[in-house]
């Protein structure tokens, strides 16, 4: 019996090189293009993803190996869960990871019950990782091209999420991917990379976040972390952690974004030693390798998806949160990203950074 697998396929050389080995191993594939968000016309950059053009390409790339094509329009999903997660993320002192929570919603979660309305048992992505199944339980594992490794934004990813996913391209390099595409004589073999996120096309998160929120940033406080005033800041959405640039403020020596309290409305500054923290505390948790950690364990762990990982301890502290102790303090943990911890290159599992501590 021919399995049948829906092929998510944004328009790029990645998903449409996914659905073509597909094919060639077999399967019978439906491509399916998830309308998410369009950006303004005004705003587009070469490296804009979501747009008219994108999902052309998607179509084209299907009509050329002769697979049906689909437009699923998840605008108010998106909108809903994931804009909105993003505005609230930095109007709280925040700073999120909208792609991980595009993932978690709509690609594994919003896809894959539209695929099992028509009858497709499994879904397939373009991301570099791989799926491997052991003793009953689905692992998620490292890609062989570790310079593309995505394992770090598929962490939230559960074992019925992962029973039900294929990754072809976890055993390729991005110049194979390319080569593939170019033999089967695809238009996006050469397409550049989409980095943007996609609803702030032109990175200015600022001010996206004054339209969408329809309002004014309100000034604040800049303190120190002994809670002294040292000026006035425009508003907290403006800030990130680590940012020591666009401050507004001099003090003849750099000075760095250590805070941001959102509560009080201030933006806590100080020199670079301040920024680096021991201990990180997790929430909104997934764990893939084990159903709980029942003991610390020593791991490796990131804060950040370009970050090489680093030793730490890990304890599981109560049902939805965890403690990573890292072995030397790091730079810039950032409420509202994510930390995923590895045991050698397999995702243990990871969850969302909710404070950080020197000790």
């Amino acid at each position: 019996m021919i399995k049948k697998v829906m092929a998510a396929m944004s328009g790029g050389v990645d998903s449409s090189v996914c659905a073509a080995l597909l094919k060639m191993q077999g399967f019978e594939v439906t491509g399916a293009t998830m309308k998410l968000f369009s950006p303004p016309a005004d705003k587009l950059t070469e490296k804009s993803c979501c747009t008219a053009d994108d999902a052309f390409d998607a179509k084209s790339v299907c009509f050329s190996m002769g697979i049906p094509h689909y437009v699923f329009n998840f605008t108010d999903e998106f909108d809903r869960s994931v804009i909105k997660n993003f505005t609230s993320s930095y109007l709280n002192g925040r700073t999120p990871n909208p792609c991980i929570e595009c993932n978690r919603i709509l690609k594994f979660d919003k896809l894959l019950r539209r695929a099992k309305e028509i009858g497709i048992e499994k879904i397939a992505t373009g991301h570099y990782a791989i799926i491997e199944e052991k003793d009953s339980r689905f692992l998620l594992k490292k890609a062989k091209d570790t310079k593309k490794d995505q394992t770090y934004v598929l962490y939230t990813l559960t074992q019925k999420q992962l029973s039900c996913t294929l990754f072809p391209l976890g055993g390729l390099t991005k110049p194979e991917v390319r080569e593939i595409a170019a033999k089967n004589g695809f238009v996006n073999a050469h397409k550049h990379e989409s980095q943007d996120i996609c609803f702030v096309p032109d990175g200015d998160y600022a001010a996206f976040i004054r339209e969408y929120e329809n309002l004014t940033p309100k000034a604040g406080d800049f303190i120190n972390t002994a809670g002294e005033i040292l000026g006035r800041h425009s508003g907290i959405i403006n800030y990130t952690i680590g940012q020591r640039k666009g401050l507004g403020i001099t003090f003849g020596k750099p000075m760095y974004v250590t805070r941001i309290d959102a509560q009080n409305n201030t933006v806590t500054l100080g020199e670079s030693q301040a920024l680096f923290s021991q201990k990180v505390i997790l929430t909104d948790i997934n764990l893939i390798t084990c159903e709980e950690l029942k003991t610390p364990r020593s791991f490796k762990a990131k804060t950040r998806y370009n970050q090489t990982e680093q030793p730490c301890k890990v304890s599981q502290t109560a049902e939805n949160e965890i403690e990573v102790l890292f072995d030397e303090p790091q730079r810039a943990v950032t409420p509202g990203q994510a930390c995923v911890i590895y045991d050698g290159d397999y995702v243990v599992g990871g969850g969302r950074i909710m404070g950080q501590r020197n000790n």
